[in-house]
């Protein structure tokens, strides 16, 4: 693994002060500035964070975040999911499978539209998620304490899905 560079140092700054060809200090730099790369190293990291607490109840962080979108009053069309989590229709589509074949959601057509389905939680999948939810507010607390106060970082990752 290369060291980091202080992301203070400007990329003039890390060329002239290295023998580094300028396309690999141009590659340190986006290493050490690319929001991007940041959230997505995050993201991963904090699925893995995630999905070792549920490993008891046999879900990962996604289908966690599944459950909690079908966690309605009365059952949401795929797209509504979709919307929710910011994700293609037949991705969601996709990784509702795995949840149905362990019976913890229905999948079933629209009575007004015979196009859609309506994903349902089933008792089974109502009671996961219940157990998992007290695992995350465990989990999140002691995330929050981490790194402290999330709001902003919420706020700023809302405005970069908006």
């Amino acid at each position: 693994m290369t060291p980091c560079i202080d992301s203070r140092f400007d990329i003039n700054l890390i060329d002239s002060m290295s023998n580094l060809p300028a396309v690999f200090a141009q590659t340190l730099h986006i290493r050490d500035h690319c929001l991007c790369l940041h959230a997505q190293r995050a993201a991963r990291a904090l699925s893995r964070r995630f999905d070792e607490a549920f490993r008891p109840f046999g879900i990962t962080s996604g289908q966690f975040s599944l459950l909690n979108g079908l966690n309605r009053p009365e059952p949401p069309m795929i797209g509504a999911v979709a919307e929710l989590l910011v994700m293609d229709r037949s991705t969601v589509t996709a990784n509702l499978k795995p949840l149905e074949r362990a019976g913890l959601i229905t999948v079933a057509v629209d009575e007004q539209d015979r196009r859609g389905r309506r994903v349902a939680l089933t008792d089974a999948g109502r009671t996961v998620l219940a157990q998992a939810t007290k695992v995350w507010i465990e989990e999140h607390a002691a995330l929050e304490n981490q790194i402290g106060n999330g709001d902003a970082l919420r706020a700023g990752l809302r405005l970069a899905v908006a």
